[in-house]
């Protein structure tokens, strides 16, 4: 994409692929990198009991809704000595070497807080196009299935949906961006 012209990136957002992270860190070295909640959440409820996930997400969704980064911090600490307390240890190790992946978003508008937390924008559309690859099942080459997803990508970009304003970058303008995260 760099070599196509993409310039000026500020934010990646995406789950820990250990590829992609060193790909933003090598071409992109001024952006930040937020890794999604969502796939966060998912890697911590992999090493906790079914019966216990709900409460483990109620607890990490509360880091996740301080007002700083210094508050979700704290909070961070709290529920990692909670979940030792429950003896998920696997769960308390996670969050506590990994959860400053998922709070740069604190460094940017508040405003905008919501919408970077994850990116669900894209799974959004990938999502669609699963949904319409399963309806066909099996496709008699590569190029009849990049011509649906092509489609289907046009599709998007051409309704609505697709031209809609996901985030004002005025607020990005007026604000100077926070400080680096520290561990």
């Amino acid at each position: 994409m760099k070599q196509r012209g993409l310039k000026g990136v500020r934010l990646v957002i995406s789950d820990a692929c250990l590829g992609l992270v060193e790909s933003v860190a090598e071409y992109y070295p001024e952006a930040d990198w937020q890794r999604c909640v969502v796939h966060f959440y998912r890697n911590v409820f992999s090493h906790v009991p079914s019966d216990k996930v709900k409460h483990v997400a109620l607890m990490l969704k509360a880091i996740h809704a301080q007002e700083s980064l210094a508050a979700a911090q704290e909070k961070a600490g709290r529920i990692v000595d909670e979940l030792r307390t429950m003896r998920l240890r696997k769960a308390a190790d996670l969050v506590e070497v990994n959860i400053n992946e998922t709070l740069c978003y604190y460094r940017y508008p508040q405003t905008h807080w919501l919408r970077i937390k994850t990116n669900n924008p894209l799974e959004r559309i990938m999502r669609e196009i699963r949904r319409r690859t399963r309806v066909v099942g099996a496709f008699p080459d590569g190029n009849s299935a990049l011509m649906l997803v092509a489609a289907r990508l046009r599709h998007i970009a051409g309704t609505k949906w697709g031209t809609r304003r996901y985030l004002s970058m005025e607020a990005l303008e007026k604000q100077p961006l926070e400080k680096q995260i520290t561990a």
